[in-house]
């Protein structure tokens, strides 16, 4: 791999130079940068990027942790995420915890290390102590006690149009269905508008959730088809959740929407490829994805934000399970 002072040795000037001209710092006579810039052609030289940010103590790397890189919404989010930050040339590192608290714990100390520009935190899991704003951070989804920017969808107003949308498709006892996590998360609120707007409309319905993560998906779905019949319609507080649903009560010879409607959160199965197309709440991934960004850049300027949560719409994508 071609150095820097290859470059120099072929373009005929000091290393110093071949850095002002990287950089694109300081004086260079225009037939001596031609010279630099043809020898950095030739050798096919790329910048050690860390090095150089250590030296301009300027960082153009940010972090994004997610707990899973296989779940489609975090895979859509991480997408426009990049995109966002490549336009401004920020380079995207991706920290892939498995939803594990220790591997997040051990990803915060690293980028502490590392001096990244700022972080992108997608957590569910206890690591209150461990965040905090000695570097530019935006969360999503997730609440600290510290004053750390959080970005979401509304979740509550998801919940209520959830329940609306299984009323009007005929059913008369629909059921929430999710996990707890240990922490509070935004996304607990679509349990939370689901059953404000039952009790508003006077439905009678049914909560199941266990911890999350949900470890045994057949004990899960197992005992909610065996204790639960009589449930005609089900708001999943998420897609995948939901298409789960759909394949297990298939199996039962439970047939969607036909016996039972089904709405799930996100807006990651819209897509035709999808069958049966899922009704869902989408949330609006890529502006999520991009107001996350365009936030983080201001505080790593060192702005104060007017608001510490920011909440955006989400809509009700009709498909083919209600």
């Amino acid at each position: 791999m071609p150095s820097i002072k290859d470059v120099a040795n072929i373009a005929g000037v000091a290393v110093g130079t071949v850095s002002r001209v990287i950089n694109n710092s300081g004086s260079v006579k225009p037939e001596t940068r031609r010279k630099v810039e043809k020898a950095i052609q030739e050798l096919n030289y790329f910048p050690n990027e860390v090095a150089r940010n250590f030296k301009m103590r300027k960082s153009k790397m940010v972090a994004l942790l997610l707990p899973s890189i296989w779940h489609p919404f975090f895979s859509e989010l991480a997408y426009y995420i990049e995109d966002e930050l490549d336009r401004e040339g920020f380079k995207l590192m991706l920290c892939n915890s498995g939803g594990k608290p220790e591997k997040e714990l051990y990803y915060l100390d690293m980028l502490r290390q590392n001096k990244v520009a700022g972080i992108v935190g997608i957590t569910y899991n206890d690591i209150e102590n461990s965040v905090s704003n000695d570097i530019p951070i935006v969360s999503i989804d997730r609440h600290f006690n510290k004053k750390i920017t959080c970005v979401t969808s509304d979740n509550y107003e998801g919940g209520r149009l959830a329940l609306r949308e299984l009323v009007k498709a005929g059913a008369q006892k629909p059921a929430f269905m999710g996990s707890v996590t240990s922490v509070f998360s935004e996304t607990m609120n679509r349990r939370k508008g689901f059953i404000h707007e039952a009790q508003t409309l006077g439905v009678d319905y049914v909560i199941y959730e266990k911890p999350d993560p949900i470890v045994d998906d057949d004990a899960y779905f197992n005992e909610f088809l065996n204790e639960h019949r009589d449930v005609d319609g089900i708001f999943a507080i998420t897609d995948m959740l939901a298409a789960s649903y759909i394949e297990r009560a298939r199996r039962e010879g439970i047939r969607v929407p036909e016996d039972v409607k089904v709405i799930g959160y996100d807006g990651i199965q819209d897509h035709p490829y999808f069958h049966p197309i899922l009704s869902t709440i989408r949330q609006p991934v890529e502006e999520m994805a991009r107001m996350t960004i365009r936030l983080l850049y201001k505080k790593i300027e060192g702005e104060t934000l007017d608001q510490q949560v920011y909440r955006l719409p989400v809509v009700f994508k009709q498909g083919e399970t209600t």
